[in-house]
């Protein structure tokens, strides 16, 4: 069995190809990444198909909110477009073809034409139902967000349509994809693995104090506001709150703006993975708050820290964690319930350290990246079949 995969980015795919590879089934991996950026991916480089012209420039380009929404729209489109048809005309003979969706509708055409499987991969609920969310969180923050471009939007549901099947990571996601009317039988499960060579607990959080981490962007998917809402809320003498991944300055102007925005959180920027871990064994608890996502990969990551998780029902944590035993589920959109949860972490010392060492125990049992590639091959037999 031979596969191709595509993907716009990373992601979670080169860690499907290493897998892959090492079963000897990877055919090929495209991605809009340039050469030089994937030396550590450890896949040899003729099995890499790079096509970096214009998504790379896409992704250096600094200032995109002062070219206009319709500029970066044209070129965002032009990205997967030109891509999607590299991939056409470079396609190498495989059983079956996986596409992140977004930039993947000809590619997998062409390989239904060529007698392969085309396997839709989806990293986050439908697409309708990801930009319903995204719009009322817009509306009830007051921030700009024109909603999901309309040919996005049309390239993912045909994509949906064209595919043999689809694989997302999470129930939240599988559920969208059924109330929006698409068959549960061409639905698969496919939940992320986690590094356990790279994220293991590393330490111990300070007696005496409670720190609070988040890690992830600063975007209308991610729940800041009720995260920012539940911590101003929590009680405790020695707390702090971590933000670490990229910052939006214009984000924290608008959270100061709704009173939220506490001048004594820490704002850390990108913390490399070789760092997050340490981070996390030495976090109380890591909040995340999101509205809408496929399956968070920091919670997988946190749990195999040692890290408590607090995490929504929309954030793929029921396929990660049981409810009170490794970390907590809230409901979205409810800061009170984070606090809850959050203090009662903070009175109880003895229960966050046996969840944290549960926490240590559920991901390692659950198995890393190896099981994810068995896990996929299993279900691209099931198509062939």
């Amino acid at each position: 069995m031979k596969i191709a995969l595509s993907t716009m980015g990373t992601f979670h795919a080169f860690d499907l190809a290493r897998e892959l590879h090492t079963s000897q089934s990877l055919a090929a991996i495209f991605t809009g990444y340039p050469r030089f950026k994937l030396k550590t991916r450890q896949l040899p480089p003729q099995l890499i198909r790079t096509f970096p012209w214009i998504h790379t420039p896409y992704m250096a380009f600094k200032r995109k909110d002062a070219l206009g929404a319709s500029v970066v729209r044209a070129w965002e489109h032009l990205d997967r477009t030109t891509f999607d048809r590299h991939v056409v005309h470079n396609l190498p003979d495989c059983d079956v073809f996986v596409g992140m969706s977004g930039s993947a509708l000809h590619s997998g055409q062409a390989a239904k034409r060529r007698g392969a499987r085309y396997v839709c991969d989806r990293g986050s609920s439908h697409i309708r139902v990801q930009d319903r969310l995204l719009r009322e969180e817009a509306d009830r923050w007051g921030l700009a967000f024109d909603g999901i471009d309309p040919r996005v939007i049309e390239r993912e549901e045909a994509e949906y349509s064209e595919s043999d099947c689809i694989t997302v990571p999470s129930s939240f996601s599988l559920e969208s994809f059924v109330q929006r009317g698409v068959p549960r039988q061409k639905m698969r499960l496919l939940p992320y693995g986690v590094n356990l060579d790279l994220f293991k607990p590393h330490g111990q959080p300070m007696p005496g104090r409670f720190d609070v981490l988040y890690v992830g962007g600063m975007n209308l998917n991610k729940g800041i506001p009720y995260l920012l809402q539940a911590y101003r809320a929590f009680q405790h003498p020695r707390k702090s709150l971590s933000m670490a991944g990229t910052p939006s300055p214009d984000f924290i102007a608008k959270m100061k703006r709704h009173g939220l925005w506490d001048d004594s959180i820490r704002v850390m920027g990108h913390v490399p993975q070789t760092e997050l871990t340490s981070l996390m064994s030495r976090s109380h608890a890591m909040v995340l708050a999101s509205v809408q996502e496929g399956l968070a990969l920091v919670q997988a990551q946190a749990l195999a820290s040692g890290c408590v998780v607090i995490g929504t029902e929309n954030t793929g944590a029921r396929d990660l964690f049981n409810e009170g035993q490794e970390g907590f589920i809230v409901p979205i959109r409810d800061p009170a319930a984070i606090t809850a949860r959050l203090q009662q972490l903070a009175d109880a010392p003895l229960l966050r350290a046996e969840m944290s060492r549960s926490a240590v125990v559920r991901v390692q049992s659950a198995g890393g990246w190896r099981d994810y590639g068995v896990k996929a091959q299993a279900i691209y037999r099931e198509l062939m079949a």
